[in-house]
Formats: C-alpha cells, structure tokens, sequence
C-alpha cells in the first residue's frame, strides 16, 4: 500500500467498521440521545424564547423562527466533529480497536471510510432529533425540511473527514483541543445561526464565504422556511466539494499514522 493519495484501497468492509460502532450505540443509546436530544431543546427555550422577547429582527419574522433552522448547522456539527475526534482517537490509541481492526481483511481506507462514514451519521442522528424539535415549537414553515436530513449528509460527511484529519495528527488527546477551540467554536458563532450575517461589515460578510457552518446555515434556513433559490445549491456544492476533499486527505493522513 502507498502512502501518496490515492487511489483508495476501499471495500464494502467499511461498513462492517460501521456497523460495529452503531452496535456500541444500540448498547448506550439511552445515554447517547440525551444530549442530541435537549440542548436544542434548552437552547430554543433560552435563545428563542427568552432572548427572543428583546431581538427585533426586520420584516415579521420571530427570533425562534430564525434561530430554529441554524440549530440544523451547529449542533450536527458538534456531534459529527466529536465522534470522529475524541472518539475516533480514543479508539485509535486507547482502545486500539484500529490495531485490532487491521488484523482483519479490512484496509487502512475501509478504515478511514468506516468512521467518516459513522461520524457523519452521527451528526444526522442529531439532525433528525433536532428537526423533530422545532418542528414541535412550530418554527417549520415549508414541507421542504423534510429534505433536511438529506441535504445534512454533506455538511455531516465535510465535519466528520475534517475533524478526523485532525485526530490522524494529534499526538495526545490534548491535541484535539487545538481544533475545537479555534476551528469548531468559531463556527459555532460565525455560522449566522445566531444573527444575520447581513449585519456584519462587508470583509466579514466574505470571510463567511469560508466558514462551512455558514453554508450549512443557509442551505437549512430555505428549506426550513421554504426560501429556496438558485443560491442554495451553491452552498450545498461548497458543502459537497470541500468533503471531498477533506475525505481524500483523511485516507492520506490516516495511512501516514496508521501504517507504521
């Protein structure tokens, strides 16, 4: 096997890596949904109707209105940045699942492919119970959410192959702080979840362009409220190419670490 990218050596194995961490989750889904399920819960119930009382936004739209759908692109995120970080790492050095996991026919690439691919649906787990919470506070204006949780899995698949470029770096668990703290929490303000970006000077309105979060943003708030426009699909393309390309590196980064 080469280390220079790719052609990846890929198999349908990489689902039985897959299937393996949903098993785990069946195990713990009681403790696995609690969180997925009430932070957007909590965080509505502050931000949309509590903060909401004070936030006047132009035309007649309600804080809770504009705020539900950019949960869609903040708290996947976390979820698909947390499995295939802390996670993946624990069971990359921890655990040695990894180790273990190469004594069978799987490859480095079924490898790699297997936790982008559970990370990321973790992050549509989280999607799913999300959508089922605003659409409960009756922010959902258009049939359209119903083609959320497709239009996630690009966003889903982009955080899950970033955040494990990063864990194929770290040298200690300490090491992913680096990532979350000045990659992933950043977009967790700058996403325009919170405020219309519109508001903000013009340099940063561009420097939007490259917040991945933002197109996320966007791309759930017209479906969720049924503004769809040619746009849109700019934003799903972005979200689309920049997985790939994440993914292409994760096979390189994972080989560099895991192929001794």
């Amino acid at each position: 096997m080469t280390l220079a990218l790719p052609r990846p050596d890929l198999s349908a194995r990489a689902l039985c890596l897959w299937q393996r961490n949903w098993d785990v989750l069946r195990n713990t889904w009681v403790e696995e949904t609690v969180w997925p399920f009430v932070e957007p819960l909590v965080t509505l119930l502050a931000l949309g109707l509590g903060l909401g009382r004070i936030v006047d936004l132009p035309g007649d739209e309600s804080y809770l209105e504009f705020v539900a759908p950019g949960l869609l692109a903040i708290f996947p995120m976390w979820a698909a940045t947390s499995e295939a970080g802390w996670s993946s790492y624990f069971r990359l050095e921890s655990e040695r699942i990894f180790d273990a996991v190469m004594a069978t026919p799987l490859s480095v690439d079924d490898i790699t492919t297997g936790e982008v691919l559970w990370a990321a649906t973790r992050g549509l787990i989280s999607t799913c119970f999300i959508l089922v919470v605003i659409a409960a506070f009756g922010t959902v204006a258009s049939p359209l959410a119903l083609l959320v949780p497709l239009a996630a899995v690009p966003a889903c698949l982009f955080f899950a192959a970033i955040s494990l470029c990063n864990t194929a770096l770290a040298r200690s668990v300490r090491s992913l702080n680096y990532f979350f703290v000045l990659y992933i929490t950043p977009q967790f303000w700058l996403s325009g979840a919170w405020f219309p970006l519109d508001g903000l000077p013009e340099w940063a309105q561009r420097l939007s362009w490259w917040v991945p979060s933002a197109h996320a943003a966007e791309l759930f708030r017209g479906l969720v409220r049924g503004g769809l426009e040619w746009g849109h699909l700019g934003h799903l393309a972005w979200l689309a190419g920049a997985a790939l390309l994440f993914y292409a590196l994760a096979l390189l980064l994972m080989r560099r670490r895991l192929v001794h």
